[in-house]
């Protein structure tokens, strides 16, 4: 009867990782790559970065949108941006590609950038602070009405 508690189907279960907690993932995730704020987010868009702003509609809509940004929900990111991809955006052109994602306060985007990183999109970053950081820094906002 042990045996049938360590095996599944005939082969042996492997131990799950050791569980971790948000905060130490969040550590662990922004460990690998340079974070950045809202001047160095705009001069990177000013040089050809690509922003990415991952927030649902319903916060887009509330809070506006940063001018120029590509929208692609959360749910949606890796299979946008993968320049491999069958569903890619227009604007996944290669791997090299400076993204700079943006979510409402700089959590969600954090673990997007672990993905795209994973996918080979090595010069991913994420914004601190996310778009309440962006809005606060008093950088370009547009209306979610308008911008439809």
């Amino acid at each position: 009867m042990s045996e049938d508690l360590n095996t599944n189907r005939g082969e042996a279960v492997q131990d799950a990782p050791t569980p971790v907690g948000i905060d130490e993932l969040l550590e662990r995730v922004r460990a690998g790559y340079d974070r950045i704020g809202p001047p160095e987010a705009a001069a990177a868009a000013e040089a050809g970065a690509l922003l990415v702003d991952i927030r649902y509609a319903a916060l887009r809509d509330r809070d506006g949108l940063i001018p120029g940004a590509l929208v692609v929900e959360r749910n949606e990111l890796e299979w946008r941006l993968d320049p491999r991809g069958s569903h890619r955006a227009a604007e996944a052109v290669g791997h090299d590609l400076r993204i700079v994602v943006i979510c409402n306060e700089g959590y969600a985007s954090s673990l997007a950038v672990a993905s795209l990183r994973q996918l080979g999109l090595h010069r991913a970053t994420d914004l601190i602070g996310g778009f309440q950081a962006w809005r606060a820094g008093g950088l370009p906002v547009t209306s979610a009405a308008t911008s439809t």
